[in-house]
């Protein structure tokens, strides 16, 4: 199988970061995710997903604040840099729920976000329905919102101006595994307090608003197909 890469694009804006842009285990992740034989596997799928979003975390993390603590060693002391607060973790259900899973297995103490949202099909434009939300107080907290395909960006915007009536992050951060361009101008252009983590941006959208060449239905592929 042949790996798919991102190459670097200049025209982004600085806090936008493509994860698979330079060669990692992330790009064999993200290859299997958008292979149709590979898809077959449903659970090797949302393992997938879980892995970017481990590696994602992973990069997210090092923007975060730490503080030093001494640590009893069998064999002495040293100093560590611990977390100084865990970051709320968010996401939309059901397709983001694997990719979840993979900031829940680093960010292990953090508290979850969730929302329902989905498409209203057959409408010239992309509309979204928002129908269950829930959140912890997010006032002075990090706040990372989780989707595995960012395609118009609504969807993404939509939750996140949901979720600030839990309050006003001091940090905002929000991942993807695929992002279509228009997607990416969309959300920084809305949201212009948020870090932007994708692993990979596409060519762009089709006219029924899904991203090329992307993976499909994140959602079906994971979960199996819905009526």
């Amino acid at each position: 199988m042949e790996t798919v890469t991102s190459t670097p694009d200049t025209s982004l804006p600085e806090r936008v970061h493509v994860v698979c842009a330079e060669p990692s285990v992330a790009n064999h992740f993200l290859a299997e995710l958008r292979d149709v034989d590979v898809q077959r596997d449903s659970l090797r799928f949302r393992r997938n997903l879980q892995r970017l979003g481990e590696i994602i975390a992973y990069r997210i993390s090092s923007q975060l604040s730490y503080t030093t603590k001494t640590v009893q060693t069998p064999l002495g002391e040293s100093n560590g840099e611990l977390l100084r607060d865990f970051p709320v973790l968010a996401t939309v259900l059901r397709a983001g729920l694997p990719f979840h899973q993979g900031f829940l297995n680093y960010f292990d103490q953090s508290p979850s976000a969730f929302a329902a949202a989905y498409r209203i099909e057959g409408t010239a434009q992309v509309q979204v329905q928002l129908d269950y939300l829930t959140a912890p107080n997010l006032d002075e907290r990090v706040l990372i919102l989780a989707d595995p395909m960012l395609a118009s960006g609504k969807s993404l915007v939509q939750t996140y101006r949901a979720m600030v009536r839990f309050g006003q992050p001091r940090q905002v951060h929000i991942a993807a595994v695929i992002a279509s361009p228009e997607g990416v101008e969309y959300v920084t252009r809305e949201i212009p307090e948020a870090t932007l983590w994708v692993a990979a941006v596409d060519e762009g959208l089709n006219e029924q608003a899904y991203i090329v060449p992307g993976l499909g239905d994140a959602g079906d592929l994971s979960y199996g197909s819905k009526l």
